[in-house]
């Protein structure tokens, strides 16, 4: 069999090997649609394959479009799209056609029906509990019990009032990996038979049932292996010289024992030493840019936690790897100036986070009164509260989960380089579908929570599009220095004619009030007087607005 795996070629030197669960499924695949959720196993998803695989035979590449896809799983072909959108932002194959699509042609691309039969079966996957924080006196530091803006704020809903009893914290990244490998270790024969062949009619057969190379390579969807912690390698060179899928489980098993063995090792450490509050087990960037120790290249992942009152900047040189999380941050401006993958907004309040140019796609979960800044592929909006997004998106927003009282709007930012970061990750500047959005349920059945009787079958609050009146731009301090030939001199995506009026209107009122303040005649005495009566109510409309959080990015180390 020409297709079947074949033994690595011999290496001159040992090289330890460690499986990983890929995080991005897990992170930014799960979609809170309960007819892609099988709680039988895989009963429904047998059938469902042969579906798929027949309405794919026309395709010598396996491959399915949206139409097929509403069509065999009985979905709408809004989410059928955003099936395959998702999709596109989560696969590892850089050789797969529609992860280079462009956002209009990702339909007619297509999915291989083997890496959808996989997205469909980690929708049964629940999403490890957020936990408390540790330590106290850091939860009152950076969530403080009260705000200022709180007089403004309209009552929460009751599932937010739930919510809100105390803060939530995302679990560890080495805790999220074990949860996720031993997830894999209890489903992976499951996994396994969607993906394998019987020989010669066997199909009740185990020990008959076989993996083909091009279908081993698929579990990539989920899993990867790493020599000595960072230089990732195919699956086909990892493994072992077999044939069998029960060949195929054995090993895979063993190297999930192994893996949690070893995140066990890691964890343990942290576990007991009181003093040590941050994650330093998967190589991450902290708030200051520098590295933490164990650093493992590849699988950095760059971490903003807990900042307060001050300004945070990240540019290409502060960052490792192509992710990014901003966690617990309170009353500051988070600038992410780079180009990156994915980025994740988890737990924050009273903030402004710029994210220059985000590849894959971008999560914002569970925040309170921010303004999120972004030019990225595509973005999921879950648990929010009192936010204002401003958005220069290629795919539709997604909104999810229990959000409240959210607003949109078109970007509003610019940088010198956000050009050249942009096409370094393939988003379109021509495309933006800030205001297209896509709501989903209000319940997210992939987290571990309880939620009253009825709350699953209602779906989210969607956002409404900011009043053009109140649209102001964003201004971003240049700190890359010297301007380069191809500098971005203005913001790339072009604005709705009602913004851009507003704009227009707003420069005239102040061109003209600065005017006659230049023609008012009046004495020493009296312009003093003027003077600081704006200078009081510009401070008012600094603190009012939050804008006086931009200032913190000019204050003195």
């Amino acid at each position: 069999m020409s297709n079947e795996i074949e033994p690595p070629p011999p290496s001159s030197s040992p090289k330890q090997q460690f499986l990983h669960v890929r995080r991005e499924p897990f992170e930014y695949g799960l979609l809170p649609i309960p007819k892609l959720i099988f709680s039988d196993g895989i009963v429904t998803l047998t059938d469902l394959k042969h579906k798929l695989l027949l309405k794919a035979a026309a395709s010598s590449s396996n491959r399915i479009n949206a139409a097929d896809i509403s069509e065999i799983l009985q979905i709408s072909i809004d989410n059928a799209h955003i099936v395959l959108e998702t999709l596109a932002s989560i696969l590892p194959f850089d050789s797969d056609p529609i992860v280079n699509a462009k956002p209009n042609e990702i339909d007619s691309v297509g999915v291989n029906v083997f890496d959808l039969i996989l997205f469909l079966y980690i929708q049964s996957y629940k999403r490890l509990l957020p936990r408390t924080h540790k330590d106290s006196a850091v939860v009152s530091d950076v969530w403080p019990s009260t705000s200022a803006f709180d007089g403004c704020l309209s009552a929460m809903s009751p599932l937010q009032l739930v919510r809100s009893n105390s803060r939530r914290f995302v679990p560890s990244q080495v805790d999220e990996e074990m949860h996720q490998l031993s997830y894999l270790q209890k489903h992976f024969a499951n996994i396994l038979s969607l993906l394998a062949d019987s020989v010669e009619g066997n199909e009740n057969d185990d020990e008959a049932m076989v993996l083909t190379l091009e279908r081993f390579e698929h579990l990539g969807f989920i899993i990867q292996f790493r020599e000595n912690g960072s230089e990732r390698i195919p699956l086909s060179q990892a493994a072992p010289f077999f044939f069998p899928a029960t060949q195929v489980h054995d090993w895979i098993l063993q190297n999930i024992l192994a893996a949690l063995e070893h995140s066990g090792e890691k964890v343990s450490p942290k576990e007991t030493s009181p003093a040590n509050t941050t994650d330093q087990d998967i190589a991450m960037t902290d708030a200051s840019g520098s590295p933490s120790k164990g650093s493992h290249g590849a699988r950095s992942i760059n971490f903003v936690e807990a900042i307060s009152k001050t300004s945070v900047v990240k540019q290409p040189s502060d960052l490792k790897g192509s992710s990014i999380k901003v966690l617990n941050c309170h009353d500051s401006v988070i600038y992410i100036l780079a180009p990156l993958q994915y980025a994740t907004v988890y737990g924050c309040s009273d903030a402004t986070v710029v994210l220059g140019a985000i590849g894959k796609a971008v999560r914002v979960e569970h925040c309170e009164r921010v303004q999120v800044i972004t030019a990225a592929k595509r973005i999921c909006i879950a648990n929010c509260r009192e936010c204002v997004f401003f958005l220069g998106v290629n795919q539709r927003p997604v909104f999810l989960g229990d959000n409240h009282k959210l607003q949109v709007a078109p970007f509003n930012t610019f940088y010198s380089q956000l050009g050249m970061h942009m096409t370094q990750v393939g988003i379109d500047a021509n495309i933006n579908k800030w205001d297209e959005h896509l709501v989903l349920g209000m319940v997210d059945p992939h987290d571990s929570l309880s939620h009253p009787a009825g709350v699953s079958d209602v779906q989210a609050d969607s956002a409404a599009c900011l009043d053009p009146d109140h649209y102001t731009n964003f201004l971003i301090p240049n700190w890359f220095g010297d301007d380069p030939p191809e500098a971005t001199k203005h913001n790339p995506f072009s604005l709705p004619e009602v913004y851009m009026k507003s704009q227009q209107k707003n420069y005239q009122s102040a061109e003209e009030i600065k005017q006659a303040l230049r023609d008012l005649r009046l004495e020493d005495n009296k312009k003093r007087e003027l003077s600081n009566a704006l200078h009081l109510y510009f401070k008012d409309w600094l603190y009012a607005s939050g804008n006086i959080r931009q200032l913190y990015c000019l204050q003195g180390d």
